[in-house]
This record gives C-alpha cells, sequence and structure tokens, in this order.
C-alpha cells in the first residue's frame, strides 16, 4: 500500500518524534511553521507560502496542464495538556504536549508531498499546514488572508485519526461528520453585601442556580438524531472564597453541541433566552468562545476518497452518525470547495484524543500518504512515465 520507500517512512517516523518533543499550542506555532517550511523546500515545492493567518503555511505542487487545485490540509498545534508517558521522544515543553495526533498529521501530508516528486498529470496539489485549529480559529483566519484566492482550492481534503476504530480503516460519510460547538462565557456583575444581610447586595447565586438547572435542558436527541443537541455545564464560579461576604459576582460556562449550524443558532438562541429569563436587576456580559462550525462532507468528495481507499487498498467503514467533537475543516467546504474529512482509525484499545497518554500510531504514517496520493490521481491523472 506505501507510496513511499522505507527510508522515507523512517524519516517521517523521527520527524514526528522531533515534531512530538517540541508541541507548541494554537498560535504559537512560529518554529513548528519554521520546521515545515524547511521540509517543503527539501521536496522541491514549486511555491510556499508562510504567515498564512498566522503561523500557517501552505505549498504548491504544480501539474504539467492546467486543472483543478486539491488540497491537504493538516494542522500545526498542540494542546496546553501535561503528557504522561515514559515514550523516548515525550513532550519535553512543560504543560504542552501533541495529544492529538497532528504531529502524525502534518508528517502524513509531508509524506505526500515525497510522493508528489512525480508530478500530477494536470492542475496542482496544495499541502496546508494550518495553524490554530484546536480553538476553532485557524481555518477561517486562512481563508481570511488576502493570499488566500492564490490557494482558494476546488477540492479539500483532511484526516483526521480516531482511536476506538481499528487501526489504519478509513471511516467515511456524506454529510454531517463533525458536529458545531461553542463556548458560551456569562459574566454577572450585582453588588456584594455582608453575609449577615444579603438583602442589601445583589447576588448572582440565585440566577447561576436557575441556569444551571436550565441550561442542560436544551439538551436534545443522540448523536443518531437530525435534532441532536448537547448543552454542557463547564465551569461556575460564585462571588469570593469567604464566610462574610455574600457575592456579588459571578461567571458561569456551558458549552452548546448541535449536528448542524441550523441547530446551533436554535441553541444559541435557547442559551440567551434563558439567560434574559433568569438575569434579574444583574449586569451580565456574554462572550462566546472556541466557536466551530459543522464539518459537512460533500457527495461528491467523499464518493472519490471512498474509491480512492479502496483502491489503495485500504479497508472502508460508512460511519452511521458523525462525530460529536469538533473541528474546523468544515471552513473549507463553506468557502466553496468540495471537501472531505476522513477519519482514519488509530487502533481499538489506543487511549482517546486529548488524553494524557495519546500519542499518534506511526503505522499510519504509511496508510495516510498512500490514500492521499490516489485522491490526487482519482482527481488530477498521473503524470508519464
Amino acid at each position: 500500500m506505501s507510496a513511499l520507500s522505507q527510508t522515507q517512512l523512517t524519516y517521517l517516523t523521527e520527524l514526528r518524534h522531533d515534531l512530538h518533543r517540541q508541541p507548541e499550542i494554537s498560535g504559537e506555532e512560529v518554529h513548528t511553521a519554521a520546521r515545515i517550511v524547511r521540509e517543503l523546500k527539501k521536496l522541491g515545492a514549486d511555491r510556499i507560502w508562510d504567515g498564512l493567518g498566522g503561523a500557517g503555511v501552505a505549498a504548491e505542487f504544480r501539474g504539467a496542464e492546467a486543472g483543478p487545485t486539491v488540497l491537504f490540509r493538516c494542522e500545526l498545534d498542540g494542546l496546553p495538556i501535561t503528557e504522561v508517558s515514559d515514550l523516548p521522544y515525550k513532550s519535553e515543553v512543560a504543560g504542552k504536549g501533541h495529544l492529538c495526533g497532528h504531529d502524525g498529521h502534518m508528517c502524513m501530508v509531508l509524506g505526500l508531498g515525497m510522493a508528489l516528486a512525480q508530478r500530477p498529470a494536470r492542475g496542482r496539489v496544495i499541502l496546508l499546514f494550518q495553524p490554530a485549529e484546536e480553538t476553532g480559529f485557524g481555518a477561517q483566519a486562512v481563508i481570511d488572508d488576502p493570499r488566500w484566492p492564490e490557494i482558494r482550492p476546488d477540492y479539500a481534503f483532511a484526516y483526521h485519526n480516531v482511536p476506538g476504530h481499528a487501526l489504519g480503516e478509513i471511516g467515511l460519510r456524506n454529510g454531517p461528520a463533525n458536529c458545531a460547538s461553542r463556548g458560551m462565557q456569562i459574566n454577572f456583575e450585582g453588588k456584594s453585601s455582608h453575609a449577615a444581610a444579603p438583602e442589601d447586595g445583589i447576588s448572582p447565586a440565585p440566577a447561576i442556580a436557575q441556569l444551571i438547572g436550565a441550561l442542560p435542558e436544551l439538551s436534545s436527541g443522540t448523536i443518531s438524531d437530525a435534532d441532536f443537541g448537547l448543552s454542557t455545564l463547564t465551569h461556575v464560579n460564585i462571588g469570593e472564597a469567604a464566610f462574610g461576604i455574600s457575592p456579588g459576582t459571578g461567571e458561569l460556562r456551558v458549552t452548546l453541541r448541535s449536528m448542524t449550524d441550523d441547530r446551533m443558532a436554535f441553541l444559541t438562541e435557547g442559551a440567551e433566552k434563558l439567560l434574559d429569563a433568569a438575569r434579574g436587576p444583574l449586569q451580565t456580559d456574554v462572550t462566546w468562545h472556541d466557536v466551530f462550525h459543522a464539518v459537512t462532507n460533500s457527495n461528491k468528495a467523499t464518493a472519490t476518497a471512498r474509491t480512492a481507499a479502496e483502491t489503495a487498498g485500504a479497508i472502508t467503514r460508512e460511519m452511521d452518525h458523525p462525530m460529536r467533537w469538533s473541528e474546523d475543516f468544515g471552513r473549507f467546504g463553506q468557502d466553496g470547495a468540495e471537501a472531505c474529512l476522513l477519519f482514519l482509525g488509530a487502533g481499538e484499545t489506543q487511549p482517546q484524543l486529548h488524553n494524557p497518554d495519546y500519542d499518534f500510531p506511526d503505522s499510519l504514517l504509511t496508510i495516510g500518504p498512500a490514500v492521499f496520493l490516489e485522491i490526487t490521481r482519482q482527481i488530477l491523472g498521473k503524470a508519464a512515465g
């Protein structure tokens, strides 16, 4: 199945371990991006863009004739989580780790770059190394970059590895593939008073208590239902850690999640109405964080990915429902590309994403580039010779 030589696979494995040792979190991926630029130059990319939407990097590999643009995207960022492992290449950066597999995703896309030493017959391939996926900011920041029109693809593809799925299996799904999500932060401002005379102040406690009960009731259905919605309380803080003060301030955070963007609009409106009903005399301020739109795979791109995976000899599986976790890859489909996110099994006993002991399986470095190369050939053809 491999599109690469054993020497190339050994190099990619060592590179992944290097990236794993030095993770950078969202918005800080400067050194990771610089390393990627050096690798792309060694691969002989026809053009390189850097500083896209922050630290993003893109590289162009041109075919001999005019044709469509096919983009393959991966992520640069790690997580603000301490890695717990005995790996010889464990994170050397305190409090940060590549615990979602983005180090492996980068190396799979670089593996495709190695295979593109033989250019496609037509069109061009863009390899995109995107910043700030974990915060939901990066994809839109890249699209908002003034150089994006030079890159904008007709097709866009990406992987995410999935622990709990059979190692190397390619999961595919038409339509909804990842849920939309967003974090709602509510800050309350009232007036503190002596705990012996709470009536002299304005406490946020009753409003927060009401919302703690009401906000989870916005949830509906299961991930298999079109009206799926999930409202998860994630943080509450009221006043000072004291016994003599009736609180005057508070904060509540809730994460909203849905299968579609339309359902997210419904959840957002519902949460705001509950706040209106609960706030009373309090001053409130609402901010939204980690905003992810739903990922919706196009039928055309998914069919291409399915044919490519089967041609490359991969095992494929049709997924019954989307992933509950979110991904900002959906922005590329909303920007006009025929887009598909593929789910690459990381092993049934693999620690879950964002677990402190998670590690990307190196064996996937064989499968990932092979399927991406076959997608390239399905759309752009294979160069003669």
